[in-house]
């Protein structure tokens, strides 16, 4: 029981054992993201500075709410904890594209705008590190173009140049020895369980922001899965069934980018599914 409790502290999976496992068991949402759980054990995985896996794997996870919660003290040497906060940028930027296309012109603009202090202000020393050209701009202007209501097809070109600089930021990621199998696998782990972890919110409030945040960490790991998902297979097996099904269950729970009116996935669920992938990404 105590290696496993380990396990799953390395893996940070605080919000999934608050919120998920217990969640699976009693059908029941896990409060906010695991609550005090989730916070507790992602601060001690922090602390400890051990990776999943002992490879050099960074935590995976969520912390907090669901967002944020990326460890920027291990981006400069752990490829996993700088592809999560590669990969949250994007999911923010994602979910903004699709609210907008949506009609959902201020919502977007504020998403847009989150990762600018939620991920980018404290990912700068590993970016200047690495030779990271400042993107911050690029977000400020979709952000600026969404509040004017600029046209879709003006919004969508400073969507492509966000992604095409962070696609050009993922090839300064540091080296270890993961494969990228295993490092893909971190960050898509880490994003179904940011995700799962704003539908346990949803069940609670009919508030906007959750489900769009929710809906782009799904829309991201997804998006990862299709590339790297022929890797992951070879080198994984269980960890790519697993995370097709949750991926399978996260379409359900996230239609689209308008919250429906009827949540139409069951959060616990949801919450048994990441954990699955969680341990199966650990082993």
């Amino acid at each position: 029981m105590n290696s496993t409790l380990k396990l799953w502290t390395q893996l940070g999976l605080g919000t999934a054992l608050a919120g998920g496992l217990l969640a699976a068991c009693g059908g029941e949402a896990g409060g906010e993201a695991g609550g005090e759980a989730g916070g507790e054990n992602a601060a001690v995985a922090g602390e400890s500075g051990e990776s999943a896996g002992g490879e050099g794997e960074g935590a995976v996870g969520a912390g907090g709410e669901g967002e944020g919660g990326v460890a920027v003290a291990d981006a400069a040497t752990d490829p996993v904890a700088y592809g999560i906060a590669l990969a949250v940028a994007e999911a923010h930027v994602a979910a903004a594209r699709d609210a907008y296309a949506a009609g959902n012109k201020q919502a977007a603009a504020e998403m847009f705008a989150h990762p600018v202090s939620e991920v980018l202000v404290d990912m700068e020393p590993t970016f200047t590190k690495l030779g990271v050209a400042d993107v911050k701009p690029l977000f400020t202007a979709a952000s600026d173009a969404a509040f004017a209501g600029k046209p879709v097809a003006e919004v969508n070109k400073a969507y492509d140049a966000i992604i095409s600089a962070l696609r050009q930021a993922a090839t300064k990621a540091p080296r270890s020895d993961a494969s990228d199998a295993k490092v893909a696998t971190g960050v898509i782990a880490d994003m179904i369980e940011r995700s799962s972890a704003m539908y346990r919110q949803l069940a609670g409030n009919d508030a906007y922001e959750p489900y769009l945040d929710g809906y782009g960490f799904a829309a991201v790991a997804a998006s990862e899965f299709a590339t790297h998902g022929a890797a992951i297979k070879a080198e994984n097996p269980a960890a790519h069934a697993r995370i097709t099904e949750a991926l399978a269950l996260l379409k359900q729970a996230y239609p689209g980018a308008a919250r429906p009116a009827k949540l139409p996935a069951e959060p616990g669920a949801l919450s048994g599914a990441s954990a699955k992938v969680m341990l199966a990404a650990g082993s």
